[in-house]
Formats: C-alpha cells, structure tokens, sequence
C-alpha cells in the first residue's frame, strides 16, 4: 500500500481499533435521547445538521468526552504500533523514558528519564482535568435506572 513509515500507518489501525468501542458508547448514549425531543426538532422544521447541532451533541457531551479522553489515552499509551509501523525519526512516536531501541537489547535508562515521563503524562492528565466531570458522567450513563 506505500503507507510504511508514514503517519497514515499509524492513523488507520489506531482508528480502526478505537470505532467499537466509541460507536458501543455513542449509540448506547444515544439511545437515552427520547424520541419526543427529535419530533419536536422536526415540528420546528429543523434541519438534519440543525438537529444534530442543537439537540444530539449537547445531550450528548458527556460521551463524546468519555470517548476522547479513552481514546486518547489509548493512542498516547501505544507503543507496538509506532515501533513496527515506523522507522525514521520523523513519524516515531515519543520515545519511552526507559526503552529499548531498535539498535540495541539492553535496557538503560537515559539521564533525562523524569523530563520524558512529565512530558508524556502531562497531556493525559490534562485531558482528565478538563473533562472528568463530563467523563464521570459519561461512565455511569446508564446505571440505576
């Protein structure tokens, strides 16, 4: 396919592997929305992105949320797919702080060690700081009703 060592190489299967499980959250979200709010959008003559814009993505917040942080998470935290897919220095992903690399088998850790690990938890934790309320809400949707 021409796609080796590019970023698309490591798009595709990162998206492909995160879709069941947001489609699983975003449909089951959806679901919640009553019926009555969509016939009233339709009453008011409102467009299908109208809907989708004023209706859906409000309501639904809290698991779309839910599904980026996952799924950030789940991107940030790879290191298989960059490892194989990529080669040159360009398209590799962040380096772990105490990693192997592809020239040796040794395990050494690098004098700057705890930069790297502040720098590759930094976004993670940030993303949780911004959107726990919606996350925490997005993870129970559902439970005790």
């Amino acid at each position: 396919m021409g796609i080796y060592d590019t970023l698309l190489a490591l798009i595709l299967p990162y998206a492909a592997f995160g879709i069941p499980i947001t489609m699983l959250i975003l449909v089951t979200f959806m679901r919640d929305i009553p019926s009555s709010l969509f016939e009233a959008m339709e009453l008011e003559r409102a467009s299908h992105m109208q809907t989708l814009r004023q209706l859906v993505v409000p309501l639904t917040r809290p698991a779309l949320v839910t599904v980026a942080i996952y799924n950030a998470i789940q991107i940030w935290n790879g290191f298989l797919f960059p490892l194989i897919l990529t080669q040159s220095e360009n398209t590799r992903a962040l380096p772990p702080p105490c990693g192997t690399s592809r020239a040796s088998t040794r395990l050494t850790c690098r004098p700057s060690w705890p930069r790297s690990v502040t720098l590759s938890t930094l976004p993670l934790i940030l993303a949780y700081v911004v959107g726990r309320r919606q996350l925490i809400s997005g993870l129970t949707a559902g439970f005790g009703k």
